[in-house]
């Protein structure tokens, strides 16, 4: 079943509350299809969703709360990434300086106001939960229950593994990017609105220190932590983990092949917490 939840003030929050009520309750293998404005609450240029709350609204605009019915904590939520497809309208901002762009979504540029074009690569900044305490929670760090990755890998075709905080799971996400390099150096992206988005939700009883993903041919492993040092020791831990499962492996053999054949990413070094992905690609290694 495909659920739809166009952002209005019903759908839309800016921080991270197991207390937050739930906008939509649905069953694993379901799918919610969503537009959302981007990180600013921006929906177009000049143009900012109202009303908001001071206080409440002061992170990313996200879609959410998502019951998923049977989630519970402990477990794992499996989220497939279907589609993200940016609107016209993006920007960055880096000091003093802003940057407005034009998104040609079907085209696959954008171009700025000043006459750069790249290629865009669309993707979710924020899919994540909250964390099982009581109280508001910026929306700015990753957690453990993912949130803020920021990981441009995390395009359509994409899966997502997130560890489970609260019963229910609650997921919520947004924050738009059309294009984003590694380390998100500036601290933005193309930050864009979202005209269409959808993700399909399952659970697992897949057992994870930090998230994963699977990328067209690679593996991912995450790691967030205020000292990139121990983010990196989280990737790396959460990369072993999977290689001993999925190429049959003791952790002793992993470590060596992992120092051959899995890449260290800084993900972001912008949001406090600071996140590295372990990358294994699928031909990287070949076993007899």
């Amino acid at each position: 079943m495909i659920h739809e939840l166009p952002h209005t003030r019903e759908t839309l929050h800016g921080h991270f509350s197991r207390g937050l009520a739930a906008v939509a309750t649905i069953e694993p293998g379901d799918s919610v299809v969503f537009s959302c404005p981007n990180a600013g609450w921006r929906v177009a240029a000049g143009e900012t969703f109202e009303p908001r709350d001071e206080q409440l609204d002061a992170g990313h605009a996200l879609i959410g709360p998502i019951d998923v019915r049977g989630a519970r904590a402990g477990s794992t939520l499996v989220v497939h990434i279907d589609e993200v497809r940016p609107g016209t309208f993006g920007e960055t901002f880096a000091r003093d300086t802003r940057i407005e762009w034009t998104i040609d979504a079907d085209g696959g540029t954008a171009t700025d106001d000043r006459g750069a074009t790249l290629e865009i690569a669309p993707f979710l900044g924020v899919i994540g939960m909250p964390p099982d305490e009581d109280g508001i929670h910026s929306t700015r760090p990753p957690r453990r229950s993912g949130g803020n990755i920021d990981c441009k890998e995390l395009v359509a075709g994409t899966t997502l593994y997130l560890p489970i905080s609260v019963d229910g799971a609650h997921v919520s996400a947004g924050d738009g990017h059309a294009a984003q390099g590694d380390g998100e150096l500036s601290g933005t992206a193309i930050e864009c609105f979202v005209e269409q988005a959808q993700l399909t939700f399952d659970l697992s009883d897949l057992e994870l220190r930090t998230p994963v993903a699977r990328s067209a041919g690679a593996w991912l492993a995450f790691g967030f932590d205020e000292d990139l040092d121990l983010a990196a020791e989280q990737a790396i831990a959460t990369m072993l983990d999977l290689m001993e499962r999925e190429l049959g492996i003791d952790r002793s053999y992993a470590i060596a092949l992992g120092s051959v054949a899995v890449d260290l990413r800084v993900t972001q070094i912008v949001n406090g917490v600071k996140g590295v992905h372990a990358v294994l690609r699928d031909d990287a290694i070949r076993m007899v």
